[in-house]
């Protein structure tokens, strides 16, 4: 038997395994759909150094690769960004791994599927600013497409690979809705130099990891713990690098027993537990490396809703996770089974949109995990623990921010 799987694949391999046994438990990295945003306030030249770099290091075969360039209006329509963008791209020298002077090299397989529509074909409206050529069997130079349009199969689709994609935004607002739009939410990117941009940025992108002012690549072990939102991960959400992954590794256990004073005690403190780690941890940006050069931050967001299945809601487990989801502000249900059936819940599952998770305290059956998944839910087998610092994990999703804090060496904390 397999305890547990850890995956870093695509979200069509995540979904085969659990298709396989859906009682499986898997923590997983998968896919995303990579959008950097450029506005009016970047430096441009600074922007596209780094969007080439996002794009068509490792021939975009980075999970975290950007995709997909979004363009203020202003900027979209400068005849002048396209031509540096152009010869950004055409100066990457192209070539065999072996060769100490190539700047990127070979696939690693035949393009095939989704990345080989990419290279060859063009979608309704779109041009090439760069066509991609085919030098040998796996290796390409890289393609640039203009004008993708919102809602297109090369907006939402993950190909995996040295093509990037040009949409022109109206301003900030249209650029995060186009960020927000595919199912994936791994890696996301802003260039601008304005600090109400910045801002409002950080609190509307939909992305794991997000990324200010730099290429949205080469995540770095606690800087930058790796992992994303929606559809980009399955299972726990904690992210490799960072505090909370190895909470997911094992199995939590507590005591049982004992009078009912004891449990109401045991329960009060539980409470008391859960309010200190809000405050004092899951609320607060914590940035461990402390750079001076670059922010690097992880923090918390709390989850759209929990569903609990539970055999009855008037427990101490369901007084705590009420407690929780109070402290924490995340909506909660509790589904028992002499008011919903199990074909009942599966039905409701598979309506279920936004961040949520499902908290499994009694069995079930496997339509309603199958449910859950198709619909990307996450589901939660672990019991309640009355521990602050391990509960209320289960009612956030973790984000790490990166944000360059110098202008050519010039600190922009300190003003130097």
């Amino acid at each position: 038997d397999v305890d547990l799987v850890m995956l870093t694949g695509s979200l069509e391999t995540a979904d085969l395994f659990t298709s396989w046994k859906p009682t499986l438990r898997m923590n997983a990295e998968t896919s995303g759909k990579n959008a950097l945003v450029i506005t009016a306030a970047a430096d441009i030249d600074q922007a596209i150094k780094d969007l080439v770099k996002s794009a068509f290091g490792h021939a975009g075969q980075k999970c975290s690769a950007a995709s997909l360039a979004i363009i203020e209006a202003s900027v979209y329509d400068d005849p002048s960004f396209h031509t540096r963008l152009t010869d950004a791209v055409r100066s990457l020298k192209v070539g065999s791994a072996t060769d100490l002077s190539t700047i990127m090299g070979p696939l690693i397989a035949p393009a095939r599927g989704p990345l080989e529509r990419a290279l060859t074909s063009l979608e309704h409206g779109e041009t090439w600013l760069v066509e991609p050529q085919q030098i040998d069997e796996n290796t390409w130079t890289p393609g640039v497409r203009k004008d993708v349009e919102p809602g297109s199969w090369f907006h939402l689709t993950e190909c995996f690979g040295p093509v990037l994609g040009l949409m022109r935004a109206d301003d900030l607002t249209h650029a995060i809705e186009l960020q927000n739009a595919p199912i994936y939410g791994l890696t996301g990117g802003l260039q601008s130099l304005d600090p109400k941009e910045i801002d409002f940025w950080r609190e509307n992108v939909q992305v794991g990891n997000a990324y200010i002012n730099r290429h949205i690549t080469g995540a770095i072990v606690r800087r930058q713990p790796f992992g994303g939102w929606k559809r980009s991960s399955v299972g726990s959400g904690t992210k490799p690098g960072g505090p909370d992954h190895l909470h997911s590794y094992g199995t939590w256990h507590t005591c049982t027993g004992g009078s009912a004073d004891t449990r109401d005690c045991v329960a009060d403190s539980a409470i008391a537990d859960y309010q200190s780690a809000w405050n004092n941890y899951f609320t607060l940006e914590h940035d461990p490396s402390g750079l001076a050069c670059e922010s690097n931050v992880l923090r918390y967001h709390p989850l759209d809703m929990v569903i609990v299945r539970i055999d009855t809601d008037d427990t101490t487990e369901a007084h705590l996770l009420r407690t929780a989801a109070a402290i924490t502000g995340v909506p909660i249900e509790f589904s028992t089974p002499a008011r919903e059936t199990d074909d009942q819940l599966a039905t409701r599952l598979s309506a279920q949109t936004g961040e949520a998770r499902l908290r499994l305290l009694t069995k079930t059956n496997d339509k309603v995990l199958e449910a859950a998944q198709a619909t990307g839910l996450t589901v939660d087998e672990s019991i309640v623990t009355g521990i602050g610092r391990l509960d209320l994990l289960r009612f956030v999703k973790e984000q790490a921010i990166s944000q360059t804090m110098h202008r050519y060496g010039r600190l922009i904390r300190s003003g130097l």
